[in-house]
This record gives C-alpha cells, sequence and structure tokens, in this order.
C-alpha cells in the first residue's frame, strides 16, 4: 500500500479537458494530463484491499494495487513493468477505455474511485516519453510462421505476444493502414494515430510482418496461407452493422456510423476527399443530425457532427433513460446501469429514451425527417419486461443526416470466415473456446470480436493474449506466455 490513509486524506482528482468551444476547433486529444505530483497523489488512495475487486472488473488482469504503490514511491519504470507484464497497449486503453476497474473500485462504494484509468496513461506515457519502451526481443527462433488476419486490437496483442515466444508472425490487413477500428472507427480528438504507428514501429522491431491492402478469402486466400503458415488466427473483428429495417432506409442521408467516421479519419490522415470518401462524402456541417444508438460509436457520431459543424444533433435510444446512479448494494463491484453522459454529448446534444424509428422520410430521394413512436417498458406473459409502443405516441424529427449507430451483429460472412470453412456459434460469431481458442477447421484459431462479439478494447487484447498462448501451446506443446 502506497500510504494506507491516502484514502482518507486525498480528494480524487482526474485529468481535466481543455474547454468546448476550444476543442470543437480541432481532432487533436482534449484531455490534460495530470502533474506527476498528483499523480503519485491519486496513486496514494488506493486503499490495497484486501480482495482488489479491481481486478475482477479488469479483463487484461492488470495488477492495480501494485502499480499504484510503485508510482506513489515514484518508481515509474517499474510499474511500467508491471504494467505491461498484463497489457500491451496501455497508452489505448488508458484513452478509450470505460474503466470497469473504477466501477469495482472499493472506493466507488461511495462514488470516489481510484482514478485507475489516469495512472494507467500517465505511466505508459512517460514510459515512451523516458524512452523505456522499446522492441522486446525474443531470445530465440521457433522456425514458426503464423498468419494473423485483422490488425485491430486482438490482432495485435496477438501477434506481439508470438514474436516474443519467438514466432513469425505475419498481420494481414484489408485496409490501407494497421489499427481496424483503433484506425478507422475511434475519432482522432479520443486517440490519435501516431499513437497506433508508434506500437507498429515497436512490432516491427521485434519481428511482426504488416500487409496492408490484404483482405484474406477476396484478395488471398485461405487456403495459400494454411499453405504458407503453421497456423491462421482470425481476428477479424465483428463488423457487421446492425440495421434500421424501416421503410426510407434507402434514401440519401441515412448511413452506418462507420462510414461516417471513417471519412474523417481518412481526412485526417491527410487522404485527398476522393481517397476518403471514394462513394461520396458524409459531412455534417450545416446539418440536422440524428444519431440512432446510445453507445460509444453513437457518441463518436456526435462528438464528430459538432467539429464538422452540424446545425443540431440529437441521439435517440431505444431503452428507457437509464437512473442516474446505481444502487451500489445490488450492483458492486460489477458494471452498473446508469445514466452515463460522455465528453462528446456534453458538447452539445439532445438525447431522447425510449423512443422506435417507425419510418424514414424523403423529398427527392434525400431523407428529411424520421418518424417516431415512444416506447414503455412492460411486463409480458413470462415476466419479462418488453418495449412497446406507446398508444397515439407519434412525432417526426427534422433530419438531414440520419447516423445508424445500433452496434454490430457480428463478423462479416462473406470472404475470410465462409472461406475458411469454420464452425459459428448461434451469434454468428466463429465459434471457439476460451480454453484453447481453435475453430473447427484444424490450425485455424480466432480471438477478439470475430469470437466473442462486439465488445471493448480491452477485452481484445486480453483475448489476443490468451490466444497467442494457446498457439504457442499448439505449435511448441507448451507455453511460458502468460494468460
Amino acid at each position: 500500500m502506497g500510504k494506507p490513509t491516502g484514502f482518507l486524506e486525498i480528494e480524487r482528482k482526474d485529468r481535466g479537458y481543455d474547454k468546448v468551444a476550444a476543442r470543437l476547433k480541432t481532432w487533436q486529444e482534449f484531455v490534460k494530463p495530470l502533474p506527476s505530483a498528483d499523480v503519485g497523489q491519486q496513486a496514494a488512495r488506493c486503499m490495497d484491499c484486501g480482495i482488489p475487486f479491481c481486478h475482477q472488473g479488469c479483463p487484461v488482469n492488470n495488477q492495480i494495487p501494485d502499480f499504484n504503490s510503485l508510482v506513489f514511491r515514484d518508481q515509474w519504470r517499474e510499474a511500467l513493468d508491471n504494467l505491461q507484464s498484463t497489457n500491451n497497449f496501455p497508452e489505448f486503453t488508458g484513452r478509450v477505455c470505460p474503466a470497469p476497474c473504477e466501477a469495482s473500485c472499493t472506493l466507488n462504494l461511495s462514488d470516489n474511485p481510484v482514478t485507475i484509468k489516469t495512472i494507467e496513461c500517465q505511466i505508459v506515457d512517460r514510459g515512451w516519453d523516458e524512452g523505456w519502451i522499446t522492441p522486446q526481443m525474443s531470445p530465440r527462433g521457433t522456425g514458426k510462421r503464423v498468419a494473423v488476419v485483422g490488425s485491430g486490437p486482438a490482432g495485435l496483442a496477438c501477434a506481439q505476444q508470438l514474436a516474443r515466444a519467438g514466432h513469425a508472425p505475419t498481420v494481414f490487413e484489408k485496409s490501407d493502414r494497421i489499427g481496424g477500428l483503433l484506425r478507422y472507427g475511434i475519432p482522432d480528438f479520443k486517440m490519435e494515430k501516431h499513437l497506433i504507428d508508434r506500437r507498429v514501429r515497436q512490432m516491427e522491431g521485434e519481428g511482426v510482418i504488416f500487409r496492408t491492402g490484404f483482405e484474406v478469402g477476396v484478395t488471398v486466400s485461405v487456403q495459400r496461407l494454411l499453405d504458407d503458415y503453421d497456423v491462421l488466427v482470425m481476428a477479424g473483428g465483428a463488423e457487421a452493422p446492425r440495421d434500421l429495417e424501416v421503410p426510407g432506409r434507402d434514401l440519401d442521408g441515412v448511413h452506418y456510423a462507420m462510414e461516417f467516421l471513417t471519412q474523417q479519419n481518412k481526412r485526417n490522415a491527410g487522404d485527398p476527399e476522393a481517397t476518403a470518401a471514394p462513394a461520396g462524402a458524409i459531412s455534417a456541417k450545416g446539418k440536422h443530425v440524428l444519431v440512432i444508438g446510445g453507445g460509444d460509436t453513437g457518441s463518436d457520431c456526435i462528438g464528430t457532427s459538432n467539429r464538422q459543424g452540424a446545425a443540431s444533433v440529437t441521439q435517440l435510444e431505444i431503452m428507457p433513460q437509464p437512473p442516474e446512479r446505481e444502487n451500489k448494494l445490488l450492483t458492486w463491484p460489477d458494471w452498473p446501469l446508469k445514466l452515463r453522459t460522455s465528453s462528446s454529448q456534453e458538447e452539445g446534444c439532445e438525447r431522447d429514451f425510449a423512443v422506435a424509428t417507425r419510418r424514414a422520410v424523403g423529398k427527392d430521394g434525400r431523407v428529411t425527417a424520421l418518424e417516431c413512436v415512444r416506447l414503455d417498458a412492460v411486463a409480458g406473459a413470462d415476466g419479462r419486461m418488453q418495449m412497446r409502443e406507446v398508444a397515439d405516441s407519434g412525432f417526426e424529427l427534422r433530419a438531414d443526416l440520419v447516423l445508424l449507430a445500433m452496434g454490430f451483429v457480428g463478423p462479416i460472412q462473406p470472404g475470410l470466415v465462409e472461406s475458411g470453412g469454420v464452425e459459428l456459434d448461434a451469434r454468428g460469431n466463429v465459434k471457439a473456446s476460451v480454453v484453447d481458442y481453435q475453430t473447427s477447421v484444424r490450425n485455424i484459431f480466432t480471438c477478439g470480436d470475430m469470437r466473442r462479439g462486439q465488445s471493448l478494447v480491452v477485452w481484445a487484447i486480453r483475448e489476443g493474449r490468451q490466444c497467442a498462448r494457446a498457439v504457442d501451446e499448439h505449435l511448441m506443446g507448451a507455453s511460458k506466455l502468460p494468460r
């Protein structure tokens, strides 16, 4: 424990934001790091609980009390070593993870959890600034080659762990740049992309080979990779978006969120408009924007729309508005259902809950409004709560641009999944257990969202690490890689 009475003497203090007016003028990150002395004080608030419930909240098994204690003692390099022993990419999770560890913190019982996410992020950022993070070369090579398909957090974590075990991994990415949805799904104002480039350079130093513009199952066959490599790992993510199946869906101006977000990320990367938006530019400038979906992707659409100069932004959520505070005695240390307001929503957005879309209205082939209806939660015949329409509750919302951010239903089937011939589970994900991550096809493994469905970056990193260990055991009979 850093300081036994720290949680009694020191108030919670987290990173601040640039003012809304300033940050809406830029696509750069706007979170202000804490001074090192303040980070040490925040680390001193960790109680070093007899049962550290933050562990059960962290999918990658970060040793949170340990690195908190090291930061308090100003042993930053040792804290970095501890952090990177469980998490390959703390600079990603320290920016975009919702921090379930903080929800599980014992101090969250009084709504004052330790600022774990901030401490994690500043440990790794200091590690980069000090030059402590360098390639970790394997002392020997095994001669085994592994093809990793997909360069999101699961594929990157898997490839890095395999390289450190002495194997020769090659990462195949269908896009023009490495990173998957880290690159083209998360806006730059939440995570700047030079962070990905920096990790890629480290991984190349460790022996990982990257191949962009290769869509496995389309431009190169699965069988070709199985002929050339000892193992193939499917880490392609869950990219099939949930659609809005209503009349008028095909009107101009109704788009999937990822079409919108990807274009802006490509512009920020310096791509010409013809490359960033080959099928036509999607812009919120001067428009009344409706975002359907209340999750992180919807929030990203709000922040992007406001930076593009939208006239107004309204976010619709099909579920009822959750309570402002959870009942801690019922939910803690699990992730609670409660009302959360993101930094993007704070920048300017109307939010409406328990709303369903019935029809998209248009003129001259372009969307002009959405016809909506109110919903109410009622108990069904089986006792379960169901959302039903409220009689005579219809209303119309003006819309020049509608962004569908209702989540993802699983991996895209044509291409990699179909040509791989792997068995799927009941939800349409590639079937494999968390014991061995092996699919129904010999020498094909899978991890991340492609296996578990839409989830968090931190879960993808965990699955990539565990899958790497399973592949290592498969190839060598035993593994020293951590799970």
